[in-house]
């Protein structure tokens, strides 16, 4: 096995640094991808991040200049395999065949009972949320093993925990990343590639405002989480960026909930 970056092996400094590493995060411009994309870069990382909405790729990016981050982008849709071919080949010649860092962050949700899903949102639901991850952890392990310490980071949630309102399909996805996550993690070892998962619990994002918006539902949601509100995207965001950095070179294979205890809550009187 080659040389390993570790704890030993590294200065203070340099455990919480990103200087010279290259990320890639997909879905960086909104919720928590956005607030993963400018925690990497605030730390030193270049990092690319792609959306499938170029309007709002082209206004970040004029934010996120301003901010002097090293971020670059793609237009891509992750549900179609063919472009996920097209964004790592992009990254590859980009980074000069060397990826330090890979966030799994994209997902969608539709909510409504099992009985009712059509074979097409199924197939979408999967292939959006499940198999692009899987495929872009196909696709950039040479790069990430180039780069002699690669780390993934999975977007699960804690619906992959526990069972949530959150439709079946959405945590039958989020299950299967979590289970992903462990067999990566002991199979890519010998690689010197980290892999690890963190599953958020209700965030305020884009994806959760709608459900949130019902009243009843946000304050029965905050009687069940021991800290007793909603999290935020950056909440999330720092845990990857640890997951990340040569501070957390002994972590692998793991799924950490960011949910304010609600996971490991009972039965609990506040």
């Amino acid at each position: 096995m080659a040389a390993v970056e570790t704890l030993g092996t590294v200065g203070a400094t340099r455990r919480w640094s990103l200087n010279g590493k290259t990320a890639l995060v997909t879905g960086g411009t909104r919720g928590i991808g956005r607030a993963v994309v400018e925690e990497l870069a605030s730390l030193g990382a270049a990092v690319h991040t792609c959306s499938r909405k170029e309007a709002e790729l082209g206004e970040r990016l004029k934010e996120w200049e301003a901010r002097g981050f090293r971020v670059t982008f793609s237009v891509c849709d992750l549900s179609a395999r063919d472009q996920r071919e097209h964004l790592l080949r992009g990254v590859a010649d980009r980074f000069g065949g060397k990826l330090d860092i890979l966030v799994n962050n994209v997902g969608t949700n539709i909510r409504k009972p099992t009985t009712e899903y059509s074979p097409e949102e199924y197939s979408f639901l999967m292939a959006t949320n499940l198999e692009s991850a899987y495929h872009l952890c196909q696709l950039a392990h040479p790069l990430l093993k180039a780069s002699g310490s690669g780390s993934i980071v999975f977007i699960s949630s804690v619906a992959g925990i526990v069972a949530l309102f959150s439709g079946t399909i959405y945590a039958m996805t989020k299950g299967a990343m979590n289970q992903l996550t462990k067999n990566l993690a002991c199979e890519w070892a010998k690689d010197n590639i980290r892999t690890n998962c963190v599953a958020p619990g209700y965030i305020l994002t884009s994806l959760s405002a709608g459900i949130l918006s019902n009243k009843e539902f946000e304050d029965s949601v905050k009687n069940r989480t021991p800290l007793r509100r909603i999290g935020e995207p950056g909440e999330i965001s720092s845990l990857v960026t640890f997951l990340c950095m040569p501070g957390s070179t002994y972590i692998t294979g793991q799924t950490i909930a960011v949910d304010g205890g609600m996971t490991v809550n009972g039965l609990y009187p506040s």
